[in-house]
């Protein structure tokens, strides 16, 4: 059974981030408890094949594909179940070519052991991102969601992202995305970069960046 963690205001770094940051500390008090199950290792390479139909794509769209494959696979996404499609199939769901291409790279890469994700739990973060991204079609914003989402390392930034960044100028009202100013602006939540981030995810899907945000309001 997956390990559920629970995030609220007795938990050590949600104590931390609201010290240091009282915009996200408002973020956190709208957002409330959050509670999430990590990814066991025999559904790490599932969660990559996911990311990467979703790159580019909307949610929605993403869900969608991904749906079509898991049918294709009985419900079922592993190395052996994509091994046995061909790609005319996989393409079938809705996938472009590249992704395709992508998808076999990763699938090649952990059935012939060029990638062993048991053992990425007990590298650095850097070295894990180098092995990731050794990979064709997985960059660093799908390491990242990897590094956040599989593994619960605490001090990720996702800067890369595109939800992130919705939510990073909905809580500083701010047009500057770039990696320079997020990193500047987000280094006060260093060593728990990723906890502020689940925040921010979730701030998004509960609708509030729709509204202005208003500090003591």
């Amino acid at each position: 059974m997956s390990e559920v963690i629970t995030l609220n205001m007795n938990t050590p770094s949600v104590q931390y981030l609201c010290k240091k940051d009282k915009r996200l500390a408002k973020v956190i008090s709208m957002v409330g408890e959050i509670t999430y199950s990590l990814h066991k290792d025999e559904n790490a390479y599932c969660f990559l094949v996911h990311e990467i139909i979703e790159q580019m794509l909307s949610i929605k769209a993403g869900q969608k594909i991904f749906g079509r494959l898991e049918e294709l696979c009985n419900g079922s996404i592993t190395p052996d179940s994509i091994s046995k499609l061909s790609d005319e199939e996989i393409r079938s769901t809705g996938t472009s070519n590249a992704k395709v291409t992508y998808i076999r790279s990763l699938t090649n890469a952990v059935v012939y052991k060029d990638i062993d994700f048991s053992e990425l739990k007990e590298l650095s973060d850097t070295e894990i991102i180098k092995q990731l991204t050794s990979i064709c079609g997985i960059g660093n914003w799908t390491a990242k969601m990897y590094l956040i989402f599989v593994l619960d390392h605490q001090d990720v930034l996702p800067f890369e992202d595109s939800a992130f960044l919705q939510s990073y100028r909905w809580i500083y009202k701010t047009k500057d995305c770039s990696a320079k100013s997020v990193l500047d602006k987000c280094k006060k939540w260093k060593p728990y970069s990723s906890i502020a981030a689940r925040y921010l995810y979730r701030a998004l899907d509960m609708g509030f960046t729709k509204e202005e945000f208003h500090l003591y309001k």
